[in-house]
C-alpha cells in the first residue's frame, strides 16, 4: 500500500484556515459508515467551508465562493454552481497558501457581520 497523502493535505489546509479565521471553529459533520470521520466543516459566524476527501482529492468548498474575489484563480471546481465554489487537489498539486488565506479571510462570515 503507498503512503496516503491525503492526511498531510488536510492538515496543511487546517493549518492555513486557521491562520487566515484564527477564531474559526471545526466540527465533523455528515459522518456515516463510508466516512466515519464525517468532514470537516469551518465555521466563524456561520459556513466558510467543507474539507472532503476522495480517492484522488482533497476538495476544499466554498458555501459562498461564487461572490468572492479569486484573484489567484484557485478555484477550480463547481464552477458553474449557484453560491458554491471548489478548489480540487490532487496529490502534487500546488497550493498558493498566501492566496488562499486570502480567500479564507474573505469567505469569513463574522468578518462582514
Amino acid at each position: 500500500m503507498t503512503d496516503d497523502w491525503r492526511p498531510r493535505r488536510v492538515a496543511e489546509i487546517r493549518a492555513l484556515i486557521l491562520r487566515a479565521v484564527p477564531g474559526a471553529s471545526e466540527e465533523a459533520k455528515w459522518v456515516k459508515p463510508t466516512n466515519p470521520a464525517g468532514v470537516p466543516t469551518f465555521s466563524h459566524g456561520g459556513l466558510i467551508c467543507t474539507v472532503e476527501t476522495y480517492a484522488d482529492k482533497v476538495k476544499v468548498t466554498f458555501a459562498k465562493g461564487a461572490s468572492l474575489s479569486d484573484p489567484a484563480g484557485l478555484f477550480n471546481a463547481s464552477l458553474d454552481a449557484g453560491t458554491r465554489r471548489a478548489i480540487d487537489l490532487r496529490e502534487h498539486d500546488a497550493l498558493d497558501a498566501e492566496a488562499f488565506v486570502a480567500l479564507v479571510a474573505e469567505a469569513d462570515p463574522a468578518a462582514s457581520a
